[in-house]
């Protein structure tokens, strides 16, 4: 249950350092629910890239007992991602601020010249 985790956080929408010291600490599922363009432009290392009309299609791919963030380019598209998670009982978050607050706190991307496309 989402509760039990050691990090639970109660608000769906958590922050880029939240995200990297999980994902460092291979914590954390990372998808990335943005269009096949904006994923080639630059991504997070480790991330997994499921489109969002996609995502729904694919849950059983997603492992329920590990909590898992979803990014977009702002956090509008991952936060109904996680949401729909959330109502269907997996330990569901969304990158607050989306890719875009990630890069402008310095964080990489990858490729190492990957970069915040347009949606």
């Amino acid at each position: 249950m989402a509760g039990d985790h050691a990090f639970h956080a109660d608000d769906v929408d958590v922050s880029p350092e939240w995200v990297r010291e999980r994902r460092a600490a291979g914590d954390i599922q990372l998808i990335d629910v943005r269009e096949d363009y904006e994923w080639e432009g630059g991504r997070l290392e480790g991330a997994r890239h499921i489109e969002l009309e996609r995502v729904a299609s694919q849950a059983d791919t997603i492992d329920r007992d590990k909590p898992v963030v979803f990014y977009c380019r702002l956090g509008a598209r991952s936060g109904m991602a996680a949401n729909a998670f959330r109502r269907a009982g997996y330990d569901a978050y969304s990158l607050n601020g989306g890719i875009t607050a990630w890069h402008e706190q310095g964080l990489p991307l990858e490729p190492a010249d990957g970069h915040v496309e347009d949606h």
